[in-house]
């Protein structure tokens, strides 16, 4: 796994992932042969690529990782180099664990916030439907859903319903005397708008308005009972709203400091004088129109929906998620070690299954071997006339009996790393040759884990 986050990246280099990142799968697994798989999870804060890397033991991974580092260069314009530094290598078992503390929000910039389960979840779903999906992502991924629902359902973290939203609401609440008195618009009306606008009404929000720059504002307002804004009175409305939030998917800003000085013009609220990148610019005289009043941007988005410059313009103060990510609690200690302690076990168990499962094939092949052995005496019996049902039951018992012990030492010995002895067992005892490449690499990757 490749991972960039608010923990050891900048939003700025999380900002370039966010745009061309999430559509990089397909190139990673064209890149390089021994890539079987690749999903992609990209959130405001957080990419991650995880990968199925089809290696014999011995074989260096850094010719795959670099490949998938080159398509991500070539999706997002961010350079090789950058990403070299930025983004974290793990593999192994720790993969496992990691993508399960991931989907159960112990990584989130507010631990235990819940948004992060359904990103999870619409990354495999974005990879299934782009084929990079494999069974082995398939089944990490699934179960990252399943270990994410036990830690809340087990566990206080997250029980208070903390999200990013709320973080940000909170942080809002000394610039917002009266909820509802407060005249609120949401530009969006994607997956943060619906959250965006339960965390405002819990708030005591009454008056909100919606604006969607893709056209969607209506549906999304006739849906949730509030006002829909249109493309030619969005500067007006900017201007008149105490709160803005801002949650689209958008790559482009939707509020800039021109926006709001022409919005204000419109509906006739004086800015005083701001200086823009060119010049200095005056809309008004002082004594043209009342003087603009505290106006509050909440930008939710990643790549950013708002300029920076916003912050220019008399009365405007910018809530970004960089300021929020700083402004984050710390954690509940009791709820997030006893929920690091559910992913641990979760982890643990998804690799003693793998590590069972890379004998798999193994024990077919001695079941394969030890049925047919079977099957030959009972039709030696029939043509001896012995077709009575106890000599065959008996064979079938007999056979049950004898691959008991073996199949138990397979799980034993693939959870202990030793599948070789088993393979060479097989080999010296039956005859039984079986291939296994991935055994010894698990069992490889799982000590470089571990240490």
């Amino acid at each position: 796994m490749l991972s960039a986050s608010h923990k050891n990246s900048s939003f700025d280099v999380l900002e370039m992932l966010s745009v061309g990142g999430g559509e990089t799968a397909g190139n990673m697994v064209a890149k390089h042969d021994a890539l079987s798989g690749a999903v992609i999870v990209a959130t405001c804060n957080r990419f991650e690529a995880y990968l199925d890397l089809d290696e014999p033991y011995g074989v260096s991974p850094l010719p795959a990782v670099y490949a998938a580092i080159e398509a991500v260069s070539a999706s997002t314009g961010i350079s090789e180099d950058i990403l070299r530094d930025t983004l974290t290598l793990l593999h192994g078992n720790g993969v496992a664990e990691h993508l399960f503390a991931v989907t159960s929000g112990l990584e989130s910039v507010v631990v235990g916030e819940g948004e992060i389960a359904g990103q999870v979840r619409r990354a495999l779903e974005q990879a299934r439907a782009a084929g990079t999906t494999s069974p082995e992502l398939e089944r990490l991924f699934q179960r990252a859903s399943q270990t994410s629902r036990g830690v809340k359902n087990r566990t206080g973290i997250g029980s208070a319903g903390r999200s990013l939203v709320r973080l940000a609401l909170e942080l809002a609440e000394s610039r917002v005397s009266d909820w509802a008195q407060a005249r609120v618009l949401l530009v969006g009306t994607g997956r943060y708008a619906g959250a965006s606008l339960a965390a405002l009404r819990d708030r005591g929000a009454e008056n909100v308005r919606v604006y969607s720059p893709s056209g969607r504002a209506l549906k999304f307002a006739t849906s949730h009972g509030i006002a829909a804004v249109g493309t030619d009175d969005f500067a007006g409305e900017v201007a008149r709203a105490d709160v803005v939030v801002t949650c689209t998917l958008s790559e482009d800003h939707v509020i800039d400091a021109e926006l709001i000085l022409a919005g204000r013009a419109q509906v006739g609220v004086n800015s005083r004088t701001i200086a823009t990148a060119a010049d200095a610019v005056s809309l008004c005289p002082a004594d043209a129109a009342p003087e603009a009043p505290p106006q509050l941007i909440i930008d939710l988005g990643l790549p950013r929906n708002v300029a920076p410059n916003v912050v220019d313009v008399p009365g405007v103060e910018l809530l970004d998620l960089e300021t929020i990510s700083i402004h984050a609690p710390l954690e509940e200690l009791n709820a997030t070690d006893e929920a690091r302690e559910l992913v641990g076990r979760a982890a643990r168990k998804f690799s003693a299954v793998a590590e069972e499962q890379s004998l798999a094939p193994a024990v077919v092949a001695l079941r394969t071997y030890i049925f047919e052995l079977r099957d030959a005496e009972i039709a030696r019996a029939r043509s001896r006339g012995d077709s009575s049902e106890q000599t065959e039951q008996a064979l079938r018992h007999l056979t049950g009996v004898l691959l008991h012990t073996p199949m138990v030492r397979a799980r034993e010995l693939a959870r202990a790393g030793e599948q070789e002895a088993y393979l060479s067992g097989l080999d010296a005892l039956f005859g039984v040759r079986v291939e296994l490449p991935d055994a010894a690499a698990t069992d490889a990757v799982a000590d470089s884990a571990a240490s």
